[in-house]
């Protein structure tokens, strides 16, 4: 019996773009441009957020019948178990995001990163799907040069990067998930941030017009926050084989040391100064190449590349102020 109201409550979520979307956290960087690229694409989403950083709520999505938001917290066990039972995805991307922010609030970042996913799996139906975005950062200090895949051990060097891995373990075990280990994002969303490695060298290269980089040799792994929207509808178009994995997702050609990224920025902006230190150390020791191939082989491919986010986060910043636009 129980298997006939799995293989119905699943026939449910199979029915594509009529499905009910909850998206936790989905007016920070990345939930702002998934949010919105769902709703284009016909799905019906509801966005938990309590709104830490005060952002802006995103008005023009009042219009559509399909947007729906809750204002709370994803810790409030009383309201999960109230607003999950209508949900057929479940998008948990709300998260103290970055070494930074989390080392500021130790606390925080463990009780909304694994605490509230350990919550979410007590109180989701077995046939609720969830799609989790970690980190690739989970990779630590490798030597740069050999390729991570999905079978690398993970080594996070920051509290972030646990936490990140310790809610992937539980989501697998747990079963009707999958997750996926985001590159380095880039891209412009009306939440900004800034203190993503792309998006800081350009900002340095608008605002200031120099640079000052250590360690140019450390190497990563980038995404456009537009693919990685993309991404999320093709997990939830292909979740059946997909399912009880975990992905890297990341741009193939964009395994980069911080050197060559500059040296792409000062392709587009020629008066770029960049200062290649020989003294000093970056506190952020994460150095890694990444193989895509696992993803790729489910049908999925990255359509904008590097050059294409530059040029777009030299238009953004142009209007944008000098603060308020990072996690710190």
């Amino acid at each position: 019996m129980a298997d006939k109201k799995n293989l119905k409550e699943n026939k449910k979520a199979d029915s594509g773009k009529s499905a009910n979307v909850l998206i936790t956290g989905g007016f920070g960087y990345l939930g702002s441009i998934i949010t919105e690229y769902l709703i284009s694409k016909g799905y019906r989403v509801t966005v938990l957020d309590n709104l830490y950083y005060k952002q802006k709520p995103m008005l023009h999505l009042c219009h559509s019948p399909n947007f729906d938001f809750i204002i709370g917290d994803v810790r409030n066990e009383k309201l999960m178990a109230e607003i999950l039972p209508k949900f057929d995805y479940i998008i948990p991307l709300a998260a103290m995001v970055g070494a930074p922010v989390c080392n500021k609030s130790p606390e925080d970042a463990k009780s909304i990163n694994y605490g509230a996913i350990r919550m979410l799996l007590k109180l989701r139906a077995r046939h609720q799907r969830i799609i989790f975005p970690t980190t690739n950062s989970g990779y630590g200090t490798k030597s740069g040069e050999t390729f991570c895949t999905e079978e690398t051990p993970l080594e996070p060097i920051s509290l972030y990067g646990q936490t990140k891995v310790d809610a992937e373990k539980i989501l697998l075990e747990a079963g009707n998930a999958i997750t996926l280990r985001l590159a380095t994002v880039f891209g412009v969303s009306p939440r900004m941030r800034t203190d993503l490695l792309v998006n800081d060298f350009v900002y340095k290269a608008v605002r200031d017009g120099y640079i000052v980089i250590f360690e140019k040799h450390f190497k990563r792994n980038y995404i456009h926050i537009r693919d990685v929207a993309r991404c999320f509808e093709h997990c939830m178009l292909n979740f059946e084989k997909m399912k009880d994995n975990a992905y890297n997702v990341g741009l193939q050609e964009a395994n980069l040391s911080k050197e060559e990224l500059a040296l792409k920025i000062k392709g587009h902006m020629p008066k770029f100064f960049i200062h290649f230190s020989e003294i000093g150390q970056d506190p952020d020791k994460r150095n890694y190449i990444v193989s895509n191939d696992k993803i790729m082989g489910t049908g999925f491919k990255c359509i904008y590349d590097l050059d294409f986010g530059i040029k777009e986060l030299i238009k953004a910043y142009k209007l944008l102020g000098d603060t308020g636009h990072s996690n710190v």
